[in-house]
């Protein structure tokens, strides 16, 4: 004798069954917003009333039907099989939805208590394709997961839900959170939104996709500028301190992960706290929610979000308008639909829920109502997005079933080769078929990964108002995850209309630093605030809001906007600046001048003046000024490795050949005075022959120094960008200092020398003693050559070389005039001095 089964509890017959060989189970929200009120547990607590009925979920809960009639009367797919459904009421709520979803997968016995435990099994689903919400789908998996019973879900996206060790028998063709959340910071980084407001409401989906946002979020350099979630159901006070917070911050873009009914309760508070000039970025719970736009079309027209793939299912529309009021009558969730929409009453009506002011005393229906003549959710066929995974988890399930029927015994995939049970079926074995289904269909393909998502494919949704002031959703883009990169996310811009117009709305925390400007992250704040600092001197930034200066190369400097590296300029001392033709003309004036003085003492070379100052060494002082004063030239022009060598030599050598000159004349002088005392002849130890040898002696060792200086290390022309940053100085480097140095102090200790025997020559008894001027050349010659040391260590660039060669031409000058002149004076304007008798007057 079969045992008899007995419910306990409540019994719901509010369902929609039909019965089949497999009957699937379905989990639909068709009410939702549970009525609070406070239990007083001094009697059975009585069921949860729900303020809400959504025409929406009718629709997806009606295509399931659909998808399973259609099925049926294939013969290509199942045609040994019949499908049925038992589908019931979630109510979007977990305890509800638990109890529900129990019911599907034990049976419920019919009206009363006469049916047999056997026959519950025609009732039990092997597989159930629900629910909505993630978390309770969440609820549903934790209870049933330990009987791997399928869980189909067509709107949990959820991307815990992947997790295949915590809920192995999930799968669902609503794509995971995970993707959606690439798109969402794709977008705003797409129109440079880098000040987002984030809210949500308390709920496993909108904690996970928010997460998962702001990590994403982080790669692009998009911050949030609050993040705020609400409790559920949502507090008054709460909405308020949240719009509070949008209304003061400067954030104008805000990303909204929730449903419709808490987007109308945030929506509301937003109209009067008059908050209109914000941008709504939707997540998929709402992109497509038009049931919004009635009431808040001024506040959502601009809206972008992404919603799921749109379908378009054959015959749909004809069967959802195919109700008519005798099917109403009988079945529970039609009734309440029929009088929502209509407004009135049918008669012997079995609906038990009543909404709005005087729904009590509508009038009774005529009988006559059309679905085609009315506007409904349920109806509208033109975005099929959650009704298209509903219809695509039917086809999941049944394509198992199919494969499970083709199995061939002993070639199955289970233990000894055995393939799946049909009558009854085990939920455990359909799953591992499902795991391993794919197919198509309506020209999809259908897969899924290891963790049972699909692949992910957006819409990217644009809500604008049409010409009838009813929205239209406008596909303005899409993202396919499969494909890598910045191809993932294409937007046709033009497309878009915003809420303020057809400008792109601007929320930034800081204004973006242009090119020459890098981003200073101000304290305590988040990345996106900062401040705009000029790079420093010899940095560039070439783009926008660059977080560093790049460095320019040796041989370029920034212009003047700090944007790019040009050239730096090449700086020496030319012939063709005013400075160089300046010492040009003085240089060669100077030789000139010294040719001149050589023409007077030449021309007059018999004179007592030219002959009693040893006029050969006269001759030869005079031809190594005029060198001296043509070595100031080599200074100037491009310096190259040779001319540098040149340069410092001939200046050394020259000078040397002067001083070594004077240096011998002065011995003259002094030998001179020395051999007219008694029985003197040291004239016959500095005759004309020792004179010319003292030159080339004291020559030799300048010409010595020279040779191992430039053996060594010797001068070579260089690039010098260390006192001028945007300048390349074009330079001789001395190479051995000490070679330099060796060679200015051999140079100053012949001064020294000739000075010393100047000085105590110059009171000798004489009419026109020479050494009296040679002193006074020798303490110009240190005068300008103590002077040039610091001057030529404290300059640079062209400068040092125009202070060297001012060195060079200063010098000769002073043992020019100071020797030559007086001479030329006599010479020239008082010949009548110019004699020997004159010239022997003491």
């Amino acid at each position: 004798m079969s045992k008899k089964c007995t419910f306990i509890g409540s019994e719901d017959t509010n369902s929609f069954y039909l019965d089949g060989d497999v009957v699937l189970g379905g989990l639909f929200p068709l009410h939702y917003h549970a009525e609070s009120f406070v239990q007083s547990f001094v009697k059975k607590p009585i069921p949860s009333g729900y303020e809400f009925f959504s025409s929406r979920a009718l629709r997806w809960m009606r295509t399931m039907t659909f998808a399973v009639e259609e099925i049926n009367q294939k013969q290509d797919l199942l045609p040994h099989l019949k499908l049925g459904y038992h589908i019931r009421d979630s109510c979007d709520d977990i305890p509800v939805s638990m109890t529900n979803a129990l019911l599907l997968v034990n049976g419920q016995p019919d009206k009363g208590s006469g049916s047999t435990c056997t026959d519950l099994h025609k009732k039990v689903s092997p597989a159930i394709v629900g629910d909505a919400g993630s978390g309770v789908s969440m609820a549903v998996l934790r209870t049933l997961g330990s009987f791997h019973v399928p869980l189909v879900s067509y709107f949990a996206s959820c991307s815990c839900l992947s997790d295949e060790k915590e809920f192995p028998a999930f799968m669902r063709t609503m794509p995971s959170d995970a993707f959606q959340t690439k798109a969402l910071a794709k977008l705003v980084s797409h129109f440079r939104w880098t000040w987002v407001g984030v809210i949500g409401v308390e709920s496993d989906y909108a904690r996970f996709a928010i997460q998962l946002f702001l990590q994403e979020a982080a790669r692009y350099h998009v911050c949030a500028a609050y993040v705020h979630f609400l409790s559920l159901p949502p507090i008054k006070d709460a909405v308020v301190d949240l719009v509070r917070i949008m209304k003061t911050s400067s954030a104008k873009v805000v990303l909204s992960v929730a449903g419709d009914s808490e987007m109308r309760t945030i929506l509301t508070e937003c109209r009067r706290q008059n908050v209109t000039d914000l941008l709504w970025i939707a997540s998929e719970a709402w992109s497509t929610s038009q049931s919004l736009w009635t009431d808040f079309e001024d506040l959502l027209v601009g809206t972008l979000g992404f919603a799921i793939r749109r379908g378009e299912i054959p015959g749909l529309g004809m069967y959802l308008t195919s109700l008519q009021t005798s099917q109403a009558l009988t079945l529970h969730f039609m009734a309440e639909f029929w009088e929502e929409t209509f407004n009135c009453r049918l008669n012997s009506s079995v609906n038990t829920h009543t909404h709005g002011e005087g729904a009590n005393n509508r009038e009774l229906c005529s009988g006559h109502e059309e679905l085609n003549e009315v506007y409904s959710a349920y109806t509208d066929v033109s975005q099929l997005r959650v009704s298209y995974n509903v219809y695509k988890a039917v086809y999941l399930i049944a394509h198992a079933l199919h494969n499970m029927s083709l199995c061939v015994p002993g070639k199955g995939p289970f233990s000894n080769g055995t393939c799946g049970s049909l009558s009854p079926v085990v939920p455990w074995q359909l799953l591992h078929y499902m795991k391993q289904t794919t197919f198509t269909t309506l020209g999809e393909e259908v897969r899924f990964d290891e963790n049972g998502d699909p692949i992910a494919t957006y819409d990217l949704m644009n809500w604008q108002k049409g010409q009838d002031g009813l929205l239209r959703l406008v596909k303005v883009g899409y993202y396919d995850d499969s494909l890598a990169g910045e191809k993932g996310l294409i937007i046709n811009e033009s497309a878009v209309r915003w809420h303020k117009g057809f400008q792109t709305p601007v929320s930034i925390c800081s204004e973006g630093c242009q090119p020459g400007f890098r981003k200073a992250i101000r304290k305590g704040q988040p990345t996106c605030c900062f401040d705009c600092i000029p790079c420093a001197e010899g940095e560039i930034s070439n783009e926008t809001d660059s977080v560093n200066c790049l460095t320019c190369s040796e041989d370029t400097w920034p212009n003047q906007a700090q944007n790019h590296c040009i050239p730096k300029t090449i700086e020496f001392l030319s012939y063709h600046e005013t400075m160089g033709i300046v010492l040009w003309v003085v240089s060669a004036f100077g030789a000139f001048a010294t040719v001149a003085v050589l023409g007077v003492f030449v021309i007059y070379r018999k004179t007592p003046m030219v002959r009693a100052n040893n006029m050969e060494l006269s001759f030869l002082l005079l031809l190594f000024l005029c060198a001296c004063f043509l070595i100031g030239l080599t200074f100037i022009g491009e310096p190259t490795d040779w001319f540098c060598q040149i340069r410092y030599t001939a200046f050394g050598i020259s000078f040397t050949l002067c001083i070594s000159c004077i240096l011998a004349k002065t011995v003259v002088v002094m030998m001179a005075f020395r051999a007219t005392l008694p029985g003197s002849n040291v004239m016959k130890w500095f005759g004309p022959a020792k004179q010319r040898a003292s030159v080339i002696i004291c020559t030799s060792i300048q010409v010595l120094i020279c040779i191992i200086w430039l053996t060594t290390r010797p001068p070579y022309a260089a690039h010098n960008t260390r006192f001028l940053s945007a300048t390349i100085i074009l330079e001789c480097v001395v190479g051995s200092e000490v070679g330099f140095w060796c060679v200015l102090g051999y140079i100053g200790l012949l001064a020294c020398m000739c000075f010393l025997m100047a000085f105590l020559a110059r009171k000798l008894p004489d009419n026109f003693n020479e050494a009296k001027f040679i002193t006074f050349s020798m303490l110009i010659f240190f005068a300008v050559w103590i002077t040039f040391i610091p001057v030529y260590v404290s300059t640079s660039g062209k400068y040092t070389v125009a202070v060297h060669v001012f060195a060079i031409l200063a010098s000769a000058f002073g043992l020019l005039f100071c020797i030559f002149i007086p001479k030329c004076y006599i010479i020239l304007l008082k010949p009548e001095k110019n004699s020997r008798q004159h010239m022997m007057r003491k």
